[in-house]
């Protein structure tokens, strides 16, 4: 399941009412920014969209986050669930086997939100994976 969407775009306001007028028949609404000044250097601002079941907190849901595209970037940061921190650790190794590059060992990333466990790769090509598991979602 797709856990979240980094979409770079060039106009954070035109991408912002553009989705959210888009999504809106599919339920999916704003629900907060993330500000840079609160994690490391390498995350940046995010503008957050959710479905309605991400936006409950009940069950696994999705979410897009807007960020301000940077020169040279491919745009692309996939956000994929995992169940568990293995499963997490486990995809990554297999990932950086296939010849992924590094972006992030797995780790807590409390300054997302506590129980919060990720890791993030790059392909070849500048596209990003990041392998999440939040410990409030039950297992699937």
């Amino acid at each position: 399941m797709i856990d979240h969407v980094y979409i770079s775009v060039t106009d954070i306001e035109q991408a912002l009412a553009f989705y959210l007028e888009a999504l809106a028949p599919a339920g999916w609404r704003a629900f907060g920014n993330y500000n840079a000044y609160s994690g490391p250097e390498n995350v940046p601002d995010l503008f957050g969209i959710g479905d309605a079941d991400y936006l409950s907190g009940v069950q696994v849901g999705s979410s897009i986050w807007l960020r301000q595209r940077e020169s040279g970037e491919t745009g692309l940061y996939l956000g994929i669930v995992c169940d568990s921190n293995e499963m997490v650790d486990a995809a990554y190794a297999a990932a950086l086997r296939a010849g992924g590059i590094d972006e992030g060992k797995p780790a807590d990333r409390t300054y997302f939100a506590p129980g919060y466990y990720a890791a993030n790769v790059r392909d070849i090509d500048g596209n990003r994976i990041e392998f999440v598991h939040k410990a409030w979602n039950k297992a699937r």
